[in-house]
């Protein structure tokens, strides 16, 4: 009974003496791996830098992404030539073509695998900051130094005097207030497209900021000035004018800082907002330069002199210049742009 117990239990076997196994459960279909796809084999770059003006080779970069901008060309570049930092730098495809931005992406540019770039030194190079700042300081300084009449500006008897005349007074308070708005909104609100402008370009800014400042405040202050010849009306009309170009000249600077996120260089078409001072942007591309021309026509009606006038048209020529420019930049960038807008003045310029 035990052996008959063991045999049962061990499985059947048969006649030839094999053991029995008993049948396997059945299995469902076998499921194969999706096969990866393939990685596309990354097409690097390589980069040869010329002198634009020599045509001699400065650099060979080897291996560059296709995505690498021209900011970390202008990098790698300056590992090799630490005398140029980037902001230095002005990479072309042409050697009398324009530069390329820093954002510009390699495999975006009309270049085949084999690049040849051009580079032109642009010189030492100082912040936007700090040029606004220098200029704007001094013409706030010297115009207070003629209207507190320091020696050895006029006459002695005439050191350390006031003037009698309340527009005198009144001029420099609104002089002062410009360029205290100025460097407030340099520190405050401008956000610039670009870092640096060559360290050349702050002599002969200075110059004309301060030279037309020390020009203006010399007749100004000056104790045989004669103030306007239709008096108070003129003066308050005249005030009137530049208080609200000067709103709206910083109306438009919010707006336009409002356009660009911080840290970034995107452009975006300026239209008007509920700040009724910000709905000239109907009209024209550059409202800025217009309140700026506005608020010294304001300057040159309260004052009635020569020398301030002459600073305002040449400033609207500038002016003019710069808004033109940039009219020209909006109309190229985005084919949407309102084609009613002027560059500076409505309908007209």
């Amino acid at each position: 009974m035990d052996a008959l117990a063991l045999e049962a239990t061990s499985g059947k076997k048969l006649a030839n003496g094999a053991a029995m196994v008993p049948p396997l459960p059945a299995q469902g279909p076998v499921k194969r791996k999706p096969a990866k796809k393939a990685k596309k084999a990354v097409v690097f770059f390589e980069v040869e830098i010329l002198d634009a003006k020599t045509k001699d080779k400065l650099c060979f970069l080897d291996k560059v992404e296709p995505n690498a901008t021209i900011g970390e060309i202008k990098s790698m570049f300056h590992k090799s030539h630490p005398q140029w930092y980037p902001a230095r730098q002005s990479i072309r495809l042409d050697p009398k073509g324009k530069s390329l931005k820093d954002e510009d992406v390699l495999q975006h540019l009309p270049v085949g695998t084999t690049a040849t770039f051009y580079f032109r030194d642009l010189g030492a190079q100082i912040s936007w900051v700090t040029v606004f700042l220098t200029e704007y300081t001094g013409p706030l300084v010297i115009y207070l130094m003629f209207y507190f009449r320091v020696p050895f500006i006029y006459a002695p008897k005439y050191d350390f005097t006031t003037s009698k005349h309340w527009v005198v007074h009144l001029a420099c308070m609104c002089h002062s207030f410009h360029y205290v708005k100025r460097l407030l909104e340099t520190l405050f609100v401008h956000r610039f497209s670009h870092g640096t402008m060559p360290l050349r370009n702050i002599f002969k800014n200075c110059t004309y900021y301060w030279g037309f400042a020390a020009w203006m405040a010399y007749y100004i202050n000056h104790p045989l000035y004669t103030p306007p010849i239709y008096g108070e009306q003129q003066i308050r009309l005249a005030l009137i004018i530049f208080l609200f170009c000067q709103i709206g000249n910083f109306s438009i600077h919010i707006a336009l800082r409002n356009l660009r996120p911080p840290g970034s260089k995107t452009r975006k078409i300026p239209y008007p907002t509920k700040n009724p001072f910000t709905w000239i942007f109907l009209l024209v591309s550059c409202p800025n330069y217009t309140y700026e021309l506005g608020s010294w026509l304001g300057f040159t009606v309260m004052t009635q002199c020569l020398p301030v006038a002459f600073f305002t048209l040449v400033g609207f020529i500038q002016m003019t210049v710069w808004a033109k420019g940039k009219h020209r930049s909006y109309l190229k960038e985005f084919r949407d742009y309102p084609p009613l807008r002027s560059p500076i003045l409505p309908f007209i310029l």
